[in-house]
């Protein structure tokens, strides 16, 4: 959810960002340390990349990090929803929430 969230904010991936809209498509708390626990390990595994910007007197002088996907990290939402959709064949029966 976190690679995917980043995806859809496009060039406006900051993390703070991705936290916000995580909370608000899930209903659910983020915390802030399991959103950059995750971002980091998602860049180790190569499918996100970040890039340093403008820094600003409200951080302090400090730069902000904007996250992007990286065409393996599209390639991983690929096959993801594509074994998800494979999961859900069969089951519409339930119909829907």
């Amino acid at each position: 959810m976190v690679l995917l969230s980043t995806l859809r904010l496009g060039s406006g991936a900051f993390a703070p960002d991705v936290g916000r809209l995580l909370e608000e498509v899930t209903g659910r708390r983020v915390s802030r340390g399991a959103l950059y626990a995750t971002l980091e390990r998602l860049e180790t595994k190569g499918l996100l990349r970040w890039t340093l910007h403008g820094a600003t007197p409200e951080r302090g002088g400090h730069r902000r990090r904007r996250f992007e996907v990286t065409p393996d990290g599209v390639e991983t939402l690929r096959a993801a929803r594509s074994a998800l959709t494979a999961l859900w064949q069969g089951l519409e029966v339930l119909g829907e929430p």
